[in-house]
């Protein structure tokens, strides 16, 4: 595919990665609407998860837990919404959302209409930096079993 968007470009200010997959926060917006939000993307063409290998899948979660993770510690927001939708991109990529119950969309999904007036405004998302140490920390966590 010549024109896929996510080999053309990361999909937002890359966060962390490694050979098989990468965290993005999610720019624009959506991610000024809702601070923290990433997506984490697999780099090959793979529409479905059971389009992966079972190591392979068990690596991608892994990655979404500890994005999951680092935004909980970081934030302390009231839920995490995780997604995988990929309609558009034959990548699969988890939508990994913090969300607060005075948030905007709150407590529907964030593609629903609004449904209150938001006070995230307030909010800041944690620094790429910051970020990135977590979900490192969640993922070492996670591979040494502990």
């Amino acid at each position: 595919m010549v024109d896929c968007a996510l080999c053309l470009s990361p999909g937002g200010e890359v966060v962390w990665e490694d050979g098989l997959c990468r965290v993005v926060r999610v720019d624009g917006a959506e991610g000024d609407s809702f601070p923290g939000y990433c997506r984490v993307i697999w780099r090959a063409h793979v529409a479905e998860m059971t389009d992966l290998d079972t190591g392979s899948r068990r690596h991608l979660m892994n990655v979404v837990f500890a994005v999951e993770t680092a935004l909980r510690s970081l934030l302390a927001p009231d839920k995490i919404n995780l997604a995988a939708l990929g309609n558009m991109v034959p990548h699969v990529h988890w939508h990994v959302i913090p969300r607060w119950r005075d948030d905007s969309h709150f407590p529907a999904a964030i593609w629903a209409g609004r449904q209150q007036k938001s006070a995230v405004a307030v909010r800041r998302a944690p620094t790429t930096p910051s970020l990135s140490a977590a979900i490192v920390a969640a993922l070492t966590e996670e591979e040494s079993g502990a």
